[in-house]
Formats: C-alpha cells, sequence, structure tokens
C-alpha cells in the first residue's frame, strides 16, 4: 500500500475540501508514492511521537492536529515543530493530517463522542451553509439512464440517507447545427427537435467538475446544455457540532459524573446547575464555544466541548449547562476513528495507536 492508497481511505469519510480555510489538513511530509510498511495514529505529532515511529519501524504517521499549521519559514531546530519536520524527513517517515475536514463529518470526531455518550437522533449542529449546487442539464429520452447513472456514479444525488436521488421531467429540445458541428441526432442547417429528459441533481459544489466531466464523458451531445445553479440550502450531513438524545434523561450530577469517567477526567469545569434533567446534548470536540448559540438554539440541555474562556461560562444565562471537558480530551477517541478506518477496508494491515502523551496540559 502506498501512501497514497492510505490517505485516500481517511478521504473517503474526511474529504480534504470540507476542511476549514484557516486548516492545513492533508499530506505534509512525504513521498505519496511511498510504500507503506506501517501507520501509527495519533492526537498531536511531538518529537516523541516521531521516535515511537522510528522505533515501530512506521514510516507514516497520520494525526488529527496538523504539524504544520501557520507555515515554515525556516528548517534550522529553533522549535518543536521544525525538528519534528527534520527528524521525519531525514527516516523517511511520512506525515498526513485530518483535522476540520474529520471535525465536519458525522462519522467523524464528533460522531465518535457522541457514540461514547450513546447519544441517538445525531444531527449536525451548525450545518454548512452555500456548499450545494443544483446540476440541471438535458439530455435525449433514451440516453437519459446513462447519464443519470454516471452523476450518480461521480457523487451527485446524495440527500441526507438518500442516493441516486434526482428530478425528471419529460420535454423537447430544439437546435439547429452549423456547418462547423457533428450533430448526434438531427442535420446540418436544419431546425431540430428532439424528445429530451430534463435532469436535476444535487452535489457538494466541491464535486462540481468531478460531475462535470462525467456529464460530458456520459452525454452523447457534442454540446450538452447544463447550468449549475448554487444553492442556499444548509447542507445537514456536513458542518460543526452534533447534538442527539440520550435513551433515557438522567440528572446532571449523574451525567456529569458519567462523562467525567467516559473521558477519564480529573475535573469538569461546568456552569451552575439548572435543577433539571439531561436529555438533549449538543457537544463539539476541540474549541467550540463560538456554537454555544447553535447549541441552545437545538434546544440542549447541556453543551460539551472544550477551551471556554471565562466570560463565555456567562453567556450560558442559566439556558444550558456548559461542560468543558478540555481539548484534548475532547477529541482523544480520534485515534480509533482513524484505526477504524483502515482496518475497515484492510483487516490485516498493519496500523499501531501511538502510547505517546501529547496533551500539554496536566492538572494538580
Amino acid at each position: 500500500m502506498t501512501v497514497k492508497s492510505i490517505c485516500e481511505l481517511i478521504e473517503e469519510v474526511a474529504p480534504l475540501a470540507l476542511q476549514e480555510s484557516y486548516d492545513n489538513a492533508g499530506l505534509l511530509i512525504g513521498d505519496s508514492q511511498m510504500e507503506v510498511t506501517s501507520v501509527l495514529v495519533c492526537i498531536d505529532i511531538t518529537e516523541e511521537v516521531i521516535e515511537e515511529a522510528i522505533q515501530k519501524k512506521c514510516n507514516l504517521i497520520i494525526s488529527h492536529h496538523p504539524l504544520i499549521f501557520n507555515g515554515l519559514k525556516r528548517l534550522t531546530g529553533q522549535n518543536e515543530v521544525q525538528r519534528c519536520v527534520a527528524i521525519a524527513i531525514k527516516s523517511d517517515i511520512a506525515i498526513y493530517a485530518a483535522h476540520t475536514n474529520l471535525d465536519n463529518v458525522l462519522q467523524g470526531v464528533n460522531g465518535k463522542i457522541a457514540e461514547k455518550i450513546g447519544l441517538k437522533n445525531i444531527q449536525i449542529l451548525q450545518p454548512k451553509q452555500n456548499a450545494l449546487l443544483k446540476l440541471i442539464t438535458y439530455v435525449p429520452k433514451l440516453h437519459s439512464f446513462r447519464v443519470r447513472e454516471a452523476l450518480f456514479e461521480a457523487g451527485a444525488g446524495q440527500i441526507g440517507n438518500y442516493d441516486e436521488c434526482s428530478f425528471n421531467i419529460e420535454g423537447v429540445g430544439t437546435f439547429r447545427a452549423n456547418e462547423n458541428a457533428q450533430p448526434f441526432v438531427g442535420n446540418i442547417d436544419e431546425l431540430h427537435s428532439e424528445p429530451e429528459s430534463k435532469i436535476e441533481v444535487v452535489l457538494p459544489d466541491y464535486l462540481k467538475y468531478k460531475v462535470l466531466d462525467a456529464l460530458l464523458n456520459s452525454h452523447p451531445y457534442e454540446e450538452p446544455a447544463y447550468d449549475f445553479i448554487p444553492l442556499k440550502n444548509a447542507w445537514n450531513q456536513v458542518g460543526a457540532g452534533v447534538v442527539g438524545d440520550l435513551e433515557v434523561e438522567e440528572d446532571e450530577m449523574t451525567f456529569l459524573n458519567q462523562i467525567k469517567s467516559i473521558f477519564k477526567m480529573p475535573i469538569i469545569r461546568y456552569t451552575n446547575l439548572l435543577n433539571k434533567n439531561i436529555k438533549r446534548v449538543a457537544l463539539c470536540g476541540g474549541s467550540g464555544s463560538s456554537f454555544l448559540t447553535d447549541a441552545i438554539s437545538a434546544k440542549a440541555d447541556v453543551y460539551i466541548s472544550g477551551d471556554f474562556k471565562y466570560h463565555e461560562f456567562f453567556e450560558a444565562e442559566n439556558r444550558i449547562l456548559i461542560a468543558d471537558i478540555g481539548h484534548f480530551e475532547s477529541e482523544q477517541f480520534t485515534k480509533d476513528i482513524f484505526f477504524e478506518i483502515i482496518t475497515k477496508k484492510m483487516p490485516t494491515f498493519a496500523v499501531q495507536i501511538s502510547d505517546s502523551k501529547t496533551n500539554p496540559i496536566n492538572y494538580l
């Protein structure tokens, strides 16, 4: 297996196009065509993690947080990032990161947290906006099935838990070919009428050119007619955080103690108890304080995340219970996601979970 083929398994679940604009996910170091002997998965990359990879003979490290985030202007070993990059290159170790792209999918970081808590009816807390397109095209009626199948194969037509979704209307198309044309039907300089199907499908905007290529390669016309229309719809399968329900409601302190146990937390920072049971839970791994208003709008009883600042706790205003479980602690199960993605497709491939402690925060 090559680095590229392993990375593609991750990107099937969390396409790089879904990362936030400030992020730096993807292959950061190494040759994509290099043969992989073994993979080490981790949350952060430190010198200790690099040494662990060397000792375990892993030549690909997959991390959640990108090693190179703000760019490098020199490699002089003046900080840990520079030293890690230098050691990785010298040791022929490739480094790949899946960060906000893995945060933004239901099968990713937040979905795993929800699974650990035991939530049901899981939905995206803040769906992505302005990320969908509608493709409209016109196809000779007898060829519409072939074109639809090509569009579906390219990723168009997925709506929630349904795929191969399209809307079709029968009509008549007209055109006249000039002397430079090679018409599929009709004659040069003659107005032609053709029974056609109007096909409409929805697609993520990052698939635009893949879907267009599928359309052009499957359509019988020399010059297919088509339109891509931006949609204002929220993309409910992609976005920040999730919200879901407990099977059985619990009192606040019982719930907080269970969270403390699940995430192996020495402490949880939380707001004043509201003296009501917990049923609906919103959460966001990492730094999620900016989505508090979304949790309140979703009528959640509690919002679980990390990195809340002092004054941000006041924003709960007795409308919701905030439980800050820490940045690292909330994302610790991301290693399991990487492991499961790779071993599901390649059960016998050597994937190892890092034992190195990378959380820079200690508790007393």
